[in-house]
C-alpha cells in the first residue's frame, strides 16, 4: 500500500533508530535551556485605525480570535463606554472605552506568534474552571503578551498547538475556507482493516454530515494500529468520533503538522516563538485562500 505521509513515516523510523541507540548505551542527561535562550520572538507592530468594528478590537486585545470576540459581543458580555453593545460592526474610536468581564480591554498591536508541542492531560483555554492545567500554565511568564490558542485540542491530544495575539491570523487559520493542512498520528487499540480504512476514505457519516478526510493511510514500519491520517475539516472531536463509528478507540492522538509548521526539535510541553519566515508563511498561506 502507498504511504501518504512520508513525514510520518520518517519520524518512526528515526524513533526506532534513536531507541536502539539509547538501549546500546546511557544518554548522559544535559541540562535543560531556558526558554528564553532558544530564540528571540519576532515581533510585528500593527497600527490601529481611527475607527475599528468592535469585534476586531476586542480581538486585538488578545483574549481570543475575531469570530469568537464577534460572540462574545453578540452574547452581550461586551461593554463600551459602560453599556452594553450586542452589534459586532460597532465602530470603536480610541476615545472609547471597551470591557469585558468587568476590565477594560486594551489593544495589542505588538503581536507574537508561540508553538507549542502540548502535552497530555493540559486543557486547550485560557483557563479552567475546575482548576485544571491549561496551556497558558505551561507558559507562565516567559511571554508578556497575552495570546490565546489557535483552534483546540482536546485535554487527551497531544501535540501542535498555536497561541497568539494576533486575531486576524487566527480567524484565518481558522476559518474552514482556508482548509489548513493538518495530520495526525493516531494509536488505535486494535489494527485497522483495509476494508475500514477504505470506508474511511470514502467519508464517515457523522451528526454534522459526511466527514471527509484528506488522507488516511498505515504508517510505514509500524503495526496497522498506527494511522496517519489528514484532515482540515475542524469538528469537535472529529478523528476520534471518525474511529468510533466503527468500533476503534483511538489510545493516542498526536498532531505532528499544522499548516506547514512540524514538531522539529520541539520536545513535548516545550514551546518556541516562530520565526520571520514561519510568520511570512503563515499569513501567505492564509491570504492565498
Amino acid at each position: 500500500m502507498k504511504h501518504e505521509f512520508p513525514y510520518l513515516c520518517d519520524m518512526a523510523k528515526k524513533k526506532f533508530h534513536r531507541g536502539q541507540r539509547n538501549q546500546a548505551r546511557k544518554k548522559k542527561k544535559r541540562p535543560g535551556k531556558d526558554f528564553n535562550k532558544l530564540n528571540k520572538p519576532v515581533i510585528s507592530t500593527q497600527v490601529l485605525a481611527d475607527k475599528t468594528r468592535l469585534n476586531k478590537y476586542v480581538a486585538l486585545s488578545g483574549i481570543c480570535s475575531r469570530r469568537k470576540a464577534a460572540e462574545l459581543v453578540k452574547d452581550g458580555k461586551v461593554k463600551v463606554n459602560g453599556k452594553i453593545n450586542v452589534n459586532p460592526g460597532f465602530e470603536v474610536t480610541k476615545d472609547d472605552v471597551v470591557e469585558y468581564a468587568g476590565k477594560k480591554l486594551v489593544p495589542q498591536l505588538d503581536k507574537v506568534y508561540v508553538l507549542m508541542n502540548k502535552p497530555k492531560n493540559t486543557i486547550t483555554t485560557a483557563s479552567d474552571e475546575k482548576g485544571r492545567r491549561t496551556v497558558l500554565d505551561l507558559i507562565g511568564d516567559k511571554v508578556p503578551q497575552r495570546i490565546f490558542p489557535v483552534g483546540r485540542l482536546d485535554r487527551a491530544t497531544t501535540g501542535l498547538l498555536l497561541l497568539t495575539n494576533d486575531g486576524d491570523l487566527a480567524h484565518s487559520l481558522s476559518h474552514p475556507s482556508s482548509q489548513v493542512r493538518k495530520i495526525y498520528h493516531a494509536t488505535l487499540d486494535k489494527p485497522l482493516t483495509e476494508k475500514d480504512l477504505a470506508k474511511i476514505k470514502k467519508g464517515i457519516r457523522l451528526e454534522e454530515g459526511i466527514a471527509i478526510v484528506d488522507g488516511i493511510s498505515y504508517l510505514e514500519e509500524k503495526p496497522k494500529n498506527n494511522i496517519g491520517i489528514e484532515i482540515h475539516i475542524g469538528w469537535n472531536r472529529i478523528i476520534r468520533r471518525i474511529f468510533e463509528q466503527l468500533n476503534y478507540e483511538v489510545v493516542k492522538l498526536d498532531r505532528v503538522y499544522f499548516a506547514g509548521l512540524t514538531k522539529k526539535d520541539l520536545k513535548r510541553g516545550w514551546f518556541r516563538h516562530l520565526n520571520g519566515q514561519e510568520i511570512i508563511m503563515l499569513k501567505h498561506f492564509t491570504k492565498r485562500n
